[in-house]
């Protein structure tokens, strides 16, 4: 067995990344073609940390006003 600490992330599948974003997945698979999402392949999938998308959404906010 392996302890996890609270500060470890989550991987999360494109899917779940595109339904987060409400996005299409090949949105998210072109977000990590281009290098703006972390992501590490595993097998013929894609995993990313929750961490990454939270840091790309937050890139991407507008200040207004």
């Amino acid at each position: 067995m392996t302890n996890v600490s609270k500060n470890s992330s989550e991987f999360m599948t494109v899917g779940e990344v595109a339904d987060l974003m409400r996005v299409s997945s090949m949105t998210v698979y072109r977000l990590i073609k281009a290098g703006e999402i972390r992501a590490a392949r595993v097998g013929k999938s894609y995993r990313i940390r929750e961490d990454d998308v939270d840091q790309y959404l937050a890139s991407r906010y507008n200040q207004t006003g």
